[in-house]
């Protein structure tokens, strides 16, 4: 295999991408070129390692060849104390100034690749980190790579607006969150117009058949229902035979949305199975299997990481009754003590997960069984 030039810095080491893979890039309908990519924030893997990558500020999602498409079942473990002090280190600067955005593992191999924003403010930058075989960092050149890029048309425009005593940027959050399945890419996230609170399903290769759909949900803890609120994270699972998307808002409904409803310039309504509690942000969520059993495992900010039961969550009746004074409702649940601090995670292999744990502004990545 001839590998692409390696460009080193003092701080920075840069992989280009192994040329063989390349073909397979094509394949998928991928050219090189420069992305120009503004920010970074969901990932999500497809096939053959391409990495999806979303880009907020230009309200675009990028499909990037990897190159590592290098198959290794055994999915090595990888643990990385103080890892963002070692982001910061990679990228020349200190972890102050380092933001880890998302963390996706490819399911190839289990090598982890982190989005990051390096600075803050107009001199905020954006970076791929990959950890690969021994826990060993590198920045993933984003000049010169095949990639494919699509443009969300309904994004909301790029400026600060206030709403209530609050003011916000609503382009901040038109890609919160990435999924592949069915052969597209899901994106969730804010649109323009007065139901914001969208899903956009695109075709891989990206080609024409973009479409969006506005949805709302009834939110218990609000006691009301709600169109404007973005979903924070998601995942794709198929129930009773029907592809769903499980979605997690703010404060925190978690609503089944069968991917069949999903239609272009339609509102659509989900089903509320799950309110698990309030003042409390979603951050990452995956589904599992253990001992027969389908459960999905959602970190949070307020609330710690619940493992939460799927049984009859394909009830046709959802919550629609307020649920006062921070109480749940819905879909049982249990809080896993030892994943306190959890800020993101990810599948690896059939029986473990990689977490990234916060503690007093010290990230640490850790490799540790399902629960």
């Amino acid at each position: 295999m001839n590998v692409r030039a390696i460009v080193k810095s003092a701080t920075v080491l840069i992989v280009a991408f192994a040329s063989v893979p390349w073909a397979v890039a094509a394949d998928w309908g991928l050219k090189e070129g420069n992305p120009g990519i503004k920010s970074v924030g969901a990932l999500a893997f497809g096939p053959d390692g391409i990495l999806f990558v979303g880009d907020s500020k230009s309200a675009a999602i990028f499909a990037i060849g990897t190159g590592d498409t290098k198959v290794d079942p055994s999915h090595k473990r990888i643990d990385l104390p103080g890892l963002n002090k070692q982001v910061a280190t990679l990228l020349g600067t200190v972890p102050a100034q380092v933001t880890v955005n998302d963390l996706a593992t490819n399911p190839l191999n289990g090598h982890v690749y982190l989005s990051v924003t390096k600075g803050t403010g107009a001199e905020a930058t954006p970076a791929i980190v990959r950890i690969g075989e021994g826990a060993k960092l590198t920045e993933v050149s984003l000049t010169k790579v095949p990639f494919q890029k699509v443009v969300l048309p309904d994004a909301p425009e790029d400026k600060e607006i206030a709403r209530g005593n609050r003011k916000s940027n609503p382009r901040d959050d038109s890609i919160t969150d990435l999924a592949y399945a069915e052969g597209k890419v899901f994106a969730s996230g804010l649109a323009a117009g007065s139901s914001p609170s969208s899903v956009h399903q695109i075709p891989f290769p990206f080609a024409e058949g973009l479409t969006g759909t506005s949805v709302e949900i009834f939110h218990g803890a609000h006691g009301r229902v709600e169109d404007y609120a973005a979903i924070r994270t998601f995942v794709p699972m198929t129930i009773n035979g029907e592809p769903s998307l499980l979605a997690g808002f703010v404060c925190t409904p978690l609503v089944r949305f069968p991917i069949s409803n999903l239609k272009s310039s339609e509102k659509t309504r989900g089903t509320t199975v799950a309110e698990l509690g309030n003042r409390n942000k979603p951050l990452d969520m995956i589904a599992y299997k253990k001992e027969g059993k389908d459960f999905l495992l959602l970190s949070n900010s307020a609330r710690g990481v619940m493992k939460i039961s799927t049984e009859n969550i394909a009830r046709p009746e959802g919550i629609t009754e307020p649920v006062k004074d921070g109480n749940t409702a819905g879909q049982a649940y249990e809080t896993i003590k030892d994943l306190d601090g959890t800020v993101q995670l990810d599948r690896l292999g059939e029986d473990h997960i990689v977490v990234i744990v916060q503690t007093e502004g010290v990230q640490d990545l850790k490799t540790v069984p399902l629960p």
